[in-house]
C-alpha cells in the first residue's frame, strides 16, 4: 500500500513540475507587454471592486428633513402628503440614503455589481440629487440619473404596451362602468380613496398599490388586472409601481407637484367624453432604464424591505 502511494505522489509531482514548466513557457513565448497590462487591469477591477462595496453614501442631509423643511408645512412642491406610514412618498425614515445603500449592497452579493454604475452613483448622491437639482425632474424619494427626459414620450417608447392597453379599452370601460354605477347607494364605495385637491373632487380606485396587488379590487375588475400581466414594461415588483382608474369631477384642480421617481413613465388611457374625467393609469417603466437595473431596483424598493 506504501509503495503505491509513493509512486502516486510522484507521478503527481511530475504532472505538477510539467504544469508550471508549460506555464512559465506560455508567458515566456507571450508579448511581456501584454502580459504586463492584463495583469494591470485585473489589479485594478479587484480595486474597483473592493472600492465599490466598501464605499458609503455621502453624508447629505436625512431625506425626510429635506422633504420637510420650511416650505413644506403638509405641502411639498405643491403635493398634500397623506402622512400613511404605509406610502413610500409620505413617510420619509431616517437613514434612507444608508438604507438604499444596504439593499444595494445585498443585490450585488446575491447577483452582480455588473451594470450598476448609475443606481450606485444615484443612490450615493441622492441627498444631493433631491434637494438642489436645476431641473424639471425633481423626484421626491429616488432620482436614477443620466435619464433622459421630456415632457411627453411617444407612443413608441412602449409601443406593445400602448397598443395593448388600445385593445383593450372597451374591456377596461366595462368593468369601470359596473364598479361606478355603485355611486349611486353612497357617496364613497369601499374600495375607493379620496384624495386631497385645492377644489373639486379626485377619487381613485388601484388594482396595485405601490408595487401590491389590492385583492378586494382585482376581484372587481379580474379582466383588467389580468391585462396588466400581459404587459411587458408595468412595474408591478417595486413600491412605484402603480395601476388605478382615477376619477376627476368636473372643475377640479390638482396643483402642480412632481412625481416620486423618475425610472417610471405614467401611461394613461382615458376617454373624450364630457362629465367626469376618467383615466386608467398605468405605471410603466422609463424606456432608458436597463434590464440589470430594473432587476436591481425592484430588488431594493422591494415592498416592505
Amino acid at each position: 500500500m506504501s509503495l503505491e502511494w509513493l509512486v502516486a505522489w510522484s507521478w503527481s509531482l511530475d504532472g505538477l513540475r510539467d504544469c508550471i514548466a508549460t506555464g512559465i513557457q506560455s508567458v515566456r513565448d507571450c508579448d511581456t507587454t501584454a502580459v504586463v497590462t492584463v495583469a494591470c487591469l485585473l489589479v485594478l477591477f479587484v480595486w474597483y471592486c473592493y472600492h465599490v462595496g466598501r464605499e458609503q453614501p455621502r453624508p447629505y442631509a436625512a431625506v425626510n428633513t429635506l422633504m420637510q423643511g420650511p416650505d413644506a408645512g403638509g405641502l411639498q412642491n405643491g403635493f398634500a402628503y397623506c402622512q400613511s406610514p404605509e406610502c413610500v412618498r409620505c413617510s420619509h425614515s431616517d437613514g434612507l440614503n444608508q438604507k438604499l445603500y444596504h439593499n444595494l449592497q445585498e443585490y450585488a452579493k446575491h447577483y452582480s455589481w455588473a451594470g450598476m454604475g448609475r443606481i450606485h452613483k444615484g443612490v450615493r448622491e441622492q441627498g444631493r440629487y433631491l434637494s438642489s437639482r436645476p431641473s424639471i425632474q425633481k423626484p421626491e424619494v429616488f432620482f436614477l440619473p443620466d435619464l433622459p427626459t421630456t415632457p411627453y414620450f411617444a407612443r413608441d417608447a412602449q409601443k406593445h404596451d400602448v397598443e395593448l392597453l388600445e385593445r383593450n379599452f372597451q374591456t377596461i370601460l366595462c368593468e369601470f362602468e359596473t364598479l361606478y354605477k355603485a355611486f349611486s347607494n353612497c357617496s364613497l364605495p369601499q374600495g375607493w380613496k379620496m384624495n386631497s385637491t385645492p377644489s373639486g373632487e379626485w377619487i381613485t380606485f388601484y388594482l396595485v398599490n405601490q408595487g401590491v396587488c389590492v385583492p378586494r379590487n382585482c376581484r372587481k375588475c379580474p379582466r383588467t388586472y389580468r391585462l396588466l400581466g400581459s404587459l411587458r414594461t408595468c412595474i408591478g415588483n417595486n413600491v412605484f409601481g402603480n395601476a388605478c382608474i382615477s376619477v376627476l369631477s368636473p372643475g377640479t384642480v390638482i396643483t402642480e407637484h412632481y412625481g416620486p421617481t423618475n425610472i417610471r413613465i405614467r401611461c394613461h388611457l382615458g376617454s373624450a367624453e364630457d362629465g367626469p374625467r376618467v383615466v386608467f393609469m398605468v405605471d410603466l417603466w422609463h424606456p432608458n432604464v436597463a434590464a440589470a437595473e430594473r432587476q436591481a431596483l425592484d430588488f431594493i424598493f422591494a415592498p416592505g424591505r
